[in-house]
């Protein structure tokens, strides 16, 4: 049995071919009728690649007009603030999208310094040109050109409306809907621009100057300083690897940038899980290559391409699993650390993230709120105040300012990264040594997630459940304390089933995009537990499957 190369350096037989990428990106054109060819928006915008014809010209054409047509619905006549990452198809895709928007008069806010914008700073250019308002003449949005941490061949493109945050389903559906319209009726009605005027037309917002300067507002980045705390950041060849630099200048950071390259094969990467070249910031596999630095610094830290996610590295505990620096984190934001927050201030978690962060919100006594997975739901309480944190599983958190006021309504993984170092500043222990203690005071989880197979008709099915469908009363030898098939914290659909017993519990939701259904499981009482809870799981969605 060959073994596995997972956490090996990408080698040349791993490499995209870029110009073959690119040049599918002008020349594959999508069969509208095809499920897989069309325009369809996840949790985090429409993905996919020219390779499969998933990802073409015809797709930005469309989903750019489209946004425009919604957006003109909405009233949002601002400025839209457009950002890119480093995959190779991000660059044709944003070009694209400037010859709709600016044929359609949309006033375009691009890089004044022509270079990668991660999407936390897309998502505080909205907020602070908008002053708070999400109603009103003149709000501005935005789009952000990004796939996240998938594979190089990969594209992606979101928006972001005047909150902020990712759009809902209520505002992708409407335009995944008239993007596809517009590609059946072979883009007729789409408006466009040549590049080269349209490119006289836009106007320059400094996303980078902006965020930096605005850090010191939300993050204690001079308890950093005073501490002396050795950092190095890692932007895995994404579009924070210049935002780190200007970090480490203007705030006078003992921080070093770990990689500051940039190369769409992504060769530099090593290979994650599926021997794959991901840029996942929670992976021990794609972050090897920064794991074996831990020693050289306090605090290392890992970024996707677009800078949404975080990776904590420590020296004495290595890679963090995102679960563990969440609930860390919130133990220090609630526990004292920001006074001028809302007394009442929730945290927000989504149902796959770990047991240990409602340990700790009891613990620190704040209101806890459970939604279903998607950053979307924690937009309303981040710009009202009302939320002061929220966190997914997947290693995606932002929270607000230090006054109480909202910072982003995106994900932001500098910031992350930025509050590890704090917590090291301030308390002198690493943000693992922390995590250690709260094992010690509320025991060690076990979680996990897998998949198991599941064509379209199942996954329907599965996201379609209902509570009574659960025949089951025990799991794992533990009675069944709960059957969900909505959040208790906003009564929202999760799309698919959660149960739960005193110890244990389990989630399982249809992937969007591959014939699997993920199993996410966490066990109080050890590996083993955790082991016959998955095992289980899959018999209790066998069966409510039918």
């Amino acid at each position: 049995m060959t073994a596995s190369r997972a956490g090996t350096l990408a080698q040349p037989q791993d490499l995209i071919d870029v110009p073959a990428l690119v040049t599918a990106y002008y020349t594959r054109q999508p069969d509208p009728e095809d499920a897989d060819q069309q325009v369809a928006f996840g949790t985090s915008g429409h993905r996919g690649s020219s390779l499969k014809t998933s990802f073409n010209e015809a797709h930005i054409l469309a989903t750019t007009q489209a946004i425009v047509d919604y957006r003109r619905t909405q009233g949002y006549d601002g400025p839209l603030f457009l950002g890119a990452d480093t995959h190779a198809l991000s660059t044709p895709a944003w070009a694209t999208a400037v010859e709709v928007l600016v044929a359609n008069d949309v006033i375009v806010m691009v890089d004044s310094r022509d270079g990668y914008t991660p999407t936390p700073a897309v998502s505080l250019a909205i907020i602070l040109a908008n002053g708070g308002r999400t109603t009103g003449s003149g709000l501005a949005d935005g789009i952000v050109v990004t796939p996240s941490h998938n594979p190089p061949a990969d594209g992606g493109f979101k928006y972001n409306p005047p909150h902020g945050g990712p759009a809902d389903s209520d505002a992708t559906k409407v335009i995944a809907a008239r993007a596809n319209e517009l590609i059946r009726g072979g883009l007729a009605e789409v408006r466009r621009t040549p590049l080269e005027r349209a490119r006289t037309q836009v106007q320059r917002h400094d996303f980078l100057g902006q965020y930096v300067d605005e850090l010191p507002g939300v993050v204690d980045l001079e308890k950093v300083r005073e501490a002396g705390v050795r950092i190095g950041a890692d932007p895995l060849g994404g579009a924070s690897v210049h935002y780190w630099g200007e970090i480490a200048e203007r705030h006078r950071l003992d921080l070093t940038v770990v990689n500051p390259l940039v190369d769409p094969t992504w060769r530099f990467m090593t290979l994650d899980w599926d021997e794959k070249i991901r840029m996942d910031c929670s992976s021990p596999s794609a972050m090897a290559s920064l794991i074996e630095r831990r020693h050289d610094f306090d605090i290392a830290t890992g970024n996707d391409a677009d800078a949404d996610r975080h990776g904590i590295v420590t020296p004495d505990a290595g890679l963090m699993n995102p679960n563990h620096f969440l609930a860390v984190a919130i133990g220090y934001l609630f526990g004292g650390a920001r006074p001028d927050w809302p007394t009442d201030a929730r945290i927000g978690k989504t149902l796959v993230s770990s047991s240990m962060i409602d340990r700790v919100a009891a613990q620190v006594g704040a209101p806890l709120v459970e939604t279903p997975v998607g950053f979307k739901w924690f937009v309303p309480g981040l710009i009202d105040g009302s939320f002061g944190f929220g966190g997914e599983e997947s290693a995606g958190a932002s929270f607000l300012r230090r006054d109480g006021s909202t910072w982003t309504t995106d994900k932001d993984g500098l910031l992350l990264c930025l509050l590890a170092s704090e917590i090291q500043a301030a308390t002198g222990k690493s943000p693992s040594e922390h995590y250690a203690a709260l094992v010690a005071e509320h025991g060690e989880p076990a979680y996990a997630r897998v998949d198991a197979p599941a064509d379209r008709a199942q996954k329907a099915k599965l996201a379609a459940l209902s509570p009574e469908d659960v025949t089951a009363t025990s799991l794992a030898g533990e009675e069944i304390t709960g059957r969900l098939t909505e959040a208790p914290g906003n009564g929202a659909a999760i799309g698919g089933l959660k149960v739960t017993t005193e110890s244990a519990w389990f989630a399982a939701r249809p992937s969007g995009t591959e014939d699997v259904y993920k199993i996410y499981a966490e066990s109080f009482r050890g590996p083993e537990h955790l082991a016959e809870v998955q095992a289980e799981a899959r018999e209790v969605v066998s069966a409510a499957l039918g």
